[in-house]
């Protein structure tokens, strides 16, 4: 499992202005904090700052591998992109990207026959080479990112990072 990675790639406390998700802390922003609390509310700028890395790994391992079903993915490597992108784009938005590149209904959910066509992708289609299921996530990842900067240029100041980010997972 690569929340260690996780943990690297986000850092401590950070609350940068252009940042969307307002401040956060091993990655993990005041509405996802106080959702896995249950107050009610986004967490505090305190709250986001106090918070432990046990907790985080916590909060990583029911919420982005449990929850969104990416634990059931056999492949190692699929399995720390797709945690990487629930991380950084949200749980729905990666599992989607799964699921419009193996050819299941994009429902968000990834289930049974999602985690069927994952573990079919590479007998599909004999006699044809396949691009690798990760290189099309990526590929989905890249246009996001790239469509986000264009609609939003505040966020051209995070570019750099997040295609550092990007490129780990093509070494």
């Amino acid at each position: 499992m690569s929340l260690t990675h996780i943990l690297r790639r986000e850092g401590g406390f950070v609350d940068h202005p252009a940042d969307r998700g307002g401040p956060t802390n091993f990655g993990i922003t005041a509405a996802t904090l106080g959702d896995w609390r249950g107050l009610g509310r986004p967490a505090s700028r305190e709250e986001v700052k106090a918070l432990t890395e046990r907790e985080a790994r916590k909060i990583y391992t029911q919420r982005y591998l449990t929850d969104t079903g990416f634990a059931q993915i056999p492949n190692a490597k699929l399995r720390d992109l797709l945690l990487d992108c629930a991380v950084h784009h949200g749980p729905r938005r990666a599992a989607v990207w799964l699921q419009e590149a193996v050819g299941v209904t994009a429902d968000g959910k990834v289930g049974p026959r999602t985690v069927e066509a994952v573990t079919d992708y590479g007998r599909r289609d004999q006699g044809r080479r396949r691009r690798p299921l990760q290189a099309v996530i990526l590929a989905k990842r890249l246009v996001f990112l790239g469509e986000l900067i264009t609609k939003d240029p505040k966020q051209a100041v995070f570019a750099k990072g997040w295609m550092v980010r990007v490129a780990e997972f093509l070494r």
